[in-house]
Formats: C-alpha cells, structure tokens, sequence
C-alpha cells in the first residue's frame, strides 16, 4: 500500500527573488561626475596655481568618484537563492558583496515587514551590534535569518514571506530524524 506524499515532501526545494533600488543609479551618477571632473582636471589642469593644489583636486575628485560609482553600483540590486544546501544572497552585478548561509546553520527565520535603511546607517552591507548584518538596497519587507550564538542576518528582497516558508520546509526537512519512513 503505498501512502500519498507527506505535505514536507511536497514542499518547494527553491526560492530565489530580488530586490533592486533605482535611486542608487542617480548616486551613480553622482560618483561618474566626480570621475570625469578628476579626469577633466587633470587634463586640461590651470597652469596658474601650482601643481600641489592640481594633484591634491585631481586625487580627491578620482577617489570621491570611483568610491561612491562603485559603491553604490553594488547595491543597486540583491538577488537571493534558497536551496537544499544554503541561503546565497549577492549583490549587484559582479555578484559582490557576497554570503553564503548554510542551512544547518539557521535557527530560524521571519519576515520583517519593513527594513529601513535609516535603522540600518544607510543603504549597503551593513553591521549594528544590537541587530546583526544586513543587506539593505532599498526600504521595504525583508528576511531575517537567526543564526547560532543570536546572530540575525537581514536582507531586502521581494516576497521574503515566500524566502522565509522554503527556508522553514527544508530547515524541517534537514532536522527530521532519518528513520521515519
């Protein structure tokens, strides 16, 4: 006799969504200006003030330009992945920053129904004491992972009540004791 499925065994085996933030393209931007003035100072530099203040307008216009370019380009989106083995969270289009959770390493998790960069000092890969780490391209829902020793991971993404019900089934699944048939 042969008995229907089990409603764990059913369960979805992956989960992937994202979460894009286009705000971060106008910082960008910003970070692309201050590249080119660097790059047009250094150029077409004033042959009057000397070559001490050139450089120093020329280095800090490069710095402040490729920092905040590349910084902000990272977090113009997060993609996260759920599966058998892991929760894989990677930001932006190089997929860096990037974490790799293992599910035998999460207790438990939840939704939150608004994750604020504000709580979070900004958008970006974040670290507060009394919340853990963060992932925060824009304000909106997300995921909170607990992890061992009351570690919390938190993420921005799409549909987490979606990320977080896979993460519980196969959470259950991987704790279930081997002998149950």
């Amino acid at each position: 006799m042969t008995h229907p499925p089990r409603p764990e065994a059913r369960a979805p085996q992956e989960w992937t969504g994202r979460a894009r933030n286009r705000v971060q393209w106008l910082l960008a931007a910003a970070g692309g200006a201050c590249l080119a003035l660097g790059i047009l100072l250094a150029v077409n530099g004033p042959d009057t003030s000397g070559l001490a203040p050139l450089v120093m307008s020329v280095v800090g216009c490069l710095a402040v330009g490729l920092l905040v370019l590349f910084g902000t380009i990272a977090f113009t989106h997060v993609h996260v992945r759920v599966d058998h083995e892991a929760v894989l969270v990677r930001c932006g289009h190089m997929g860096l920053p990037r974490r790799r959770i293992p599910l035998d390493q999460v207790s438990d998790c939840r939704v939150a129904p608004v994750v604020s960069p504000r709580t979070w000092g900004g958008w970006g890969y974040r670290w507060r004491p009394d919340k853990g780490t963060a992932v925060v391209v824009r304000r909106g829902p997300g995921l909170v992972i607990d992890l061992p020793g009351g570690h919390r991971f938190t993420v921005t993404v799409d549909d987490p009540e979606g990320a977080a019900q896979v993460i519980r089934s196969l959470v259950r699944l991987r704790t279930r004791p081997s002998g149950r048939a």
